[in-house]
């Protein structure tokens, strides 16, 4: 898996890539010290996992992600255990105090393999239960066009206009629903491909989405990089 290591002290990327040599299936991309420049390497080299420092000259980690159209797995790598709980607010796969030791970053790594698809897969979500107003209703997945994520929620798109709120994450719903059926197109969206009509090239690359309904969605490098590679666009 390639990795980026962003952390603004130079001893601590010195000694991360040390400890990550044990590990024979993760490829170290790249470093960056601080929040410009690790936006701009995570654009460039578009890495499957950050190991990420929280407090940066400049800005956090927390506001890297913020800035990230599409976000790669992360493993923050901090001093200071404060910043726990907001870790995982934003699914973060794990947390590691320094100084980091070989078998926690061991069992961190494993939990990005899982991430990754080295986990078997359970049975896909078919149905959900969401909230319209004073109603509750049971939703078949295949009916929704498309998820808009909105903080730890999502808002599911159906026919008719209707746009209930799902009390899970966009991130859950990757993990649970059909990957032959639905794409991520963006860090805000997923999109069930029954709905789409056409995907021609959009801007710098990126694939847009020409949905049945004529909205257009359009694809972050990254996700357009592995829809390709998978459907050999």
């Amino acid at each position: 898996m390639k990795a980026l290591i962003v952390d603004d002290e130079r001893l601590a990327r010195s000694e991360l890539r040390r400890l990550l040599r044990e590990f024979s299936d993760v490829e170290v991309v790249g470093e960056a010290a601080h929040v410009e420049e690790a936006v701009e390497r995570v654009r460039a080299l578009s890495p499957e996992l950050i190991f990420l420092d929280i407090e940066m000259p400049g800005g956090s980690g927390f506001e890297v992600l913020e800035r990230l159209e599409d976000v790669p797995a992360v493993i923050f790598t901090t001093a200071y255990d404060a910043y726990a709980v907001r870790a995982f607010e934003v699914s973060a796969l794990d947390y590691l105090l320094k100084p980091i030791e070989s078998p926690r970053l061991a069992a961190a790594l494993e939990k990005a393999r899982a991430r990754m698809g080295g986990k078997v897969r359970g049975p896909s979500l078919e149905r959900v239960f969401v909230r319209d107003g004073e109603l509750c209703l049971l939703v078949e997945l295949a009916e929704v066009r498309r998820f808009e994520s909105e903080g730890n929620y999502a808002r599911l798109h159906l026919d008719g206009g209707k746009q209930p709120l799902l009390l899970r994450s966009l991130n859950y719903l990757e993990e649970k629903l059909d990957p032959e059926r639905f794409v991520r197109a963006n860090r805000q969206q997923l999109v069930n491909l029954r709905w789409v009509e056409r995907i021609e090239p959009g801007p710098g690359g990126n694939l847009v989405l020409t949905m049945k309904d004529g909205r257009e969605v359009e694809m972050s490098r990254r996700q357009s990089l592995k829809f390709r590679r998978r459907m050999e666009v």
